[in-house]
């Protein structure tokens, strides 16, 4: 594990970006694992603004999201389809045909499940996936549960992640309480993973993430098993950290 301190967002963001933008240029044809959510949305500025600089070309690069909300079409202005799109896909040279959400509109959802962790197969995995973490420890919608759900899989989403969720909507009531979300496999068999981490909301679930129990009840702990882990962090979210484990701050 590696951990890097931002002294800010937009320190955090570049020095994120710098990392996917690496991957990128050394491999073209690379498979990214993106996520969505307001962490990241500086990441994915960082990168369209190098790319209009022709400093990087996504035009062989795949991805795969992290999630979808059910019951919204990539054309509602809160599903990540729309998301992606709109803050990143749109604005790069990153070929549509090449990008994978989860389709939240699926009648079968055991199908698009299977349909989904069959995508990522067949690109070979995932070389690089970007996580943000919520506030209950999720990554992606991976939920605390009794168990680590392996598989691209349907979740009934935690009061608390749907009250994190619902600033972006007009009404609470509008937030869809369940979601589409890659399994902790998937994840877990990136060749990296890089997570961010801003603000002092995420202080104390990164330290339990990170150096706590390994426990399904916080999710994001089973990054500590991965072989190559980079979290960058702005010094607000490593408040704690710098607390208990100041030489584990890079």
């Amino acid at each position: 594990m590696k951990i890097i301190s931002a002294p800010d967002y937009q320190s955090m963001s570049r020095k994120a970006a710098n990392i996917i933008s690496a991957q990128v240029i050394l491999f073209p044809n690379s498979v990214l694992g993106l996520a969505t959510g307001s962490t990241p949305l500086g990441v994915y500025k960082q990168l369209i603004e190098w790319y209009k600089k022709d400093d990087i070309d996504f035009s062989k690069v795949h991805s795969v999201n992290l999630d979808e909300y059910c019951g919204l079409s990539g054309e509602h202005e809160q599903s990540y389809r729309y998301y992606m799109d709109t803050n990143f896909f749109s604005q790069v040279n990153l070929p549509i045909e090449n990008t994978n959400v989860p389709n939240g509109l699926a009648k079968d959802i055991d199908a698009e499940c299977k349909r989904y962790d069959n995508v990522i197969t067949s690109l070979g995995g995932i070389d690089l996936q970007l996580l943000g973490i919520g506030h209950t420890g999720h990554i992606g919608f991976n939920e605390p549960d009794d168990d680590f759900d392996k598989t691209t899989h349907c979740v009934k989403l935690k009061q608390k992640t749907i009250d994190a969720n619902a600033r972006f909507f007009e009404n609470a009531s509008e937030v869809p309480q369940r979601a589409l979300t890659m399994g902790i496999k998937a994840i877990m068999q990136a060749k990296k993973i890089l997570l961010v981490a801003n603000g002092s909301g995420k202080a104390e679930i990164l330290c339990r993430s990170l150096f706590g129990p390994i426990t399904p009840e916080v999710p994001a702990s089973i990054l500590q098993l991965h072989n190559d882990l980079t979290v960058v962090a702005d010094e607000e979210a490593l408040a704690v950290i710098r607390g208990k484990y100041p030489s584990a701050i890079g």
